[in-house]
């Protein structure tokens, strides 16, 4: 896939994007280089969106949908699952491709609307039972389970993605290579994950007749819940047909309780990744630490738009040096989020990390003119939590 495609996307077509009303003239590419980075345009649509739930659940329930630090471990988690395509292209296709040219039997034109709604059937019909066996097999169970261990239940939920999972859903759409053109699979691949966005959410309850033929989120709810009704129900990704064929579709009926069973305790992004365990969940930080998290989130966010703006103009070493900074980003909040002994240490370590990466021109304020501002914000930082390390190392027994 190509990032550099048509970056341009209007307001109709990223909304349709996201709920997959794309048209097969508008979305039909020879070669797999011209299929644009749809999830990369999306970004705006994800942030949008998000907003527009926060504030109908602020008139509907007078509440936010979710607790702010589950927000941010769930978005750190979507980020951690999108940094290894800055090296190198997905598992997904790059299997895909093998077969493709080495295994195919038939070649369906690229450009008939027939072959790209065959398309949308064979993905979707994959992803059901990849999604199925990702929770029936230990080993895939291991790594799906991320997506499953908030216990609330927005749209930031959807961006809780696993790192591992790519390396066994290809076996469930590698069928496809042996007559479906890679470009074309391309293109579902992604339309298939953006339309589950949006069912990540409690604000939209029943959606009438579309209930019988389509995933929603009263359905998808179902799917999220660790209620016993809930266990193992309503796999599909697009079509909920798939669940009632096989005999896993259950309706919403109870309020559902989200979560994993032995759910985790922690906002730390390598945790959320590899850990369930048997501990009831808790958190309490100052709301100026909420405060500080969320700014240097924003900064990290800003960057990580802009590594994968700028991938093609950057050095790997610049590119692998922006990765470990946005992986201790990520990892440094959570430490200060779950009120880890060593947060302060680690914080004041990315802080001048920070500061030496901009020195050498691996990373650079988004405006010339702001280098200073941040030059000072940072070293401020690193003075406050450089003296709450030496305070606490001060404090700390000797033994």
């Amino acid at each position: 896939m190509n990032p550099e495609a048509q970056q341009d996307v209007s307001v109709s077509q990223g909304i349709r994007m996201m709920f997959y009303m794309m048209k097969p003239n508008e979305t039909s590419f020879q070669t797999l280089e011209e299929v644009p980075d749809y999830v990369k345009q999306a970004t705006p649509f994800f942030i949008s969106l998000m907003l527009l739930e926060l504030v109908v659940s602020w008139i509907l329930k007078g509440k936010p949908p979710g607790r702010l630090d589950d927000a941010l471990t769930s978005i750190s988690a979507g980020i951690l699952s999108r940094l290894p395509s800055l090296f190198s292209r997905s598992i997904e296709l790059t299997t895909y491709i093998y077969i493709w040219e080495n295994y195919r039997l038939i070649i369906l034109p690229w450009d008939s609307p027939w072959t790209w709604y065959l398309t949308f059937l064979g993905v979707d019909f994959g992803y059901y039972w990849f999604h199925r066996m990702a929770h029936e097999v230990n080993i895939m169970w291991a790594g799906h389970q991320t997506h499953h261990s908030s216990e609330d239940y927005n749209l930031s939920t959807a961006l809780r993605q696993s790192v591992f999972q790519t390396y066994t859903s290809w076996i469930f759409y590698s069928p496809l290579a042996l007559f479906i053109p890679p470009s074309v699979y391309a293109v579902h691949l992604q339309f298939n994950l953006l339309y589950q966005f949006w069912i990540h959410t409690e604000i939209i309850n029943n959606l009438g007749p579309l209930e019988l033929i389509l995933n929603t989120p009263s359905h998808h709810r179902v799917h999220h819940g660790r209620n016993r009704y809930c266990i193992d129900k309503n796999y599909a990704g697009i079509l909920i047909i798939w669940d009632r064929i096989f005999g896993t579709f259950e309706a919403e009926n109870e309020k559902v309780v989200y979560g994993l069973t032995h759910p985790i305790n922690t906002f730390e992004p390598f945790m959320v990744q590899v850990t369930g365990k048997e501990v009831p969940f808790s958190s309490s930080v100052s709301h100026l630490l909420r405060i500080y998290a969320v700014v240097q989130f924003a900064l990290m966010l800003a960057f990580y738009e802009e590594t994968f703006a700028d991938k093609a103009a950057l050095s790997q070493v610049t590119l692998l040096l922006r990765v470990c900074f946005i992986i201790l980003t990520l990892t440094s909040i959570g430490f200060l989020l779950d009120q880890r002994p060593k947060a302060a240490v680690l914080e004041t370590f990315r802080c001048l990390v920070f500061l030496m990466l901009c020195r050498f021109g691996h990373l650079k304020p988004f405006t010339p003119s702001l280098s200073f501002v941040f030059e000072i914000f940072f070293s401020i930082c690193i003075a406050f939590w450089g003296f709450r390390s030496m305070k606490q190392l001060a404090s700390s027994p000797w033994k």
